[in-house]
């Protein structure tokens, strides 16, 4: 079965979603990130998504307090991200309940410091965020592109451990205009044994069931959740009826 992953995007520890990730199209949903987070929990939810916005702007970790009184008040397994450039973020995600970390830009503009928490925290515990314009790796708030392949550039990490890989197109995120499924068909098929993480353009229960039946392992959705267009109830179910 897919895995289901809400994710909350903090700003001023707010919950908030941005648009293609420009912080000037900034809407908050809701003041208090655990009062969000204890509603996942309670619709069968078991994975969160954190984002910490202000820390991707700082480039080091910000919202942390935020994280900890999610993980300490909920049992959902958070993956944290967002501005992580330091051991000494990692080492603050993780004493403050994080189980995984994602790192996105360092895996590109730092990649021995990159290779270098797979060594020290372990593989299991680092996601490598890919975030993608026609098939070229984005950094930067996805600023800038870079001449790097997706494909290549994840299976290169594939190959130091990494297993987890969050894919984010960023034509299609916080747009609900439907995922990117023939481009994760086209990297499982370059990495079947990956497990991939789709983030981006999810609009409606029938994207999340079209990804299903692609046998994608798991979905990243925020804004269709905030928005309505998907319930609480309605995600209950689907994991219910295919658990």
């Amino acid at each position: 079965m897919i895995e289901i992953i809400p994710a909350i995007d903090l700003i001023d520890g707010k919950c908030v979603r941005l648009s293609q990730g420009d912080y000037s199209q900034k809407i908050i949903y809701n003041e208090n990130p655990l009062e969000v987070a204890k509603m996942f929990a309670d619709a069968g939810i078991q994975r969160l998504h954190l984002v910490d916005l202000d820390g991707a702007k700082a480039h080091h970790i910000v919202n942390h307090k935020v994280l900890e009184s999610i993980c300490s008040n909920t049992d959902l397994i958070v993956d944290f991200g967002g501005g992580l450039k330091s051991d000494d973020d990692l080492r603050i995600a993780f004493e403050c309940g994080a189980s995984m970390v994602t790192g996105g830009s360092i895996a590109v503009k730092n990649p021995a410091v990159f290779s270098s928490w797979i060594s020290k925290f372990g593989a299991e515990k680092i996601i490598l965020g890919a975030d993608v314009k026609d098939e070229k790796i984005a950094v930067g708030g996805w600023l800038e592109t870079t001449e790097l392949e997706l494909i290549p550039f994840i299976s290169n990490y594939l190959k130091q451990g990494i297993n987890k890989v969050i894919c984010t197109d960023i034509s299609k995120d916080g747009m609900l205009q439907g995922p990117a499924i023939e481009l994760y068909k086209k990297m499982l098929t370059a990495n079947p044994d990956m497990y991939l993480i789709a983030s981006g353009g999810v609009s409606s229960m029938r994207d999340i069931e079209l990804l299903h039946d692609s046998a994608i392992p798991a979905v990243i959705t925020g804004k269709a959740i905030y928005e309505g267009r998907i319930t609480l109830q309605e995600l209950g179910l689907f994991i219910i009826h295919n658990s």
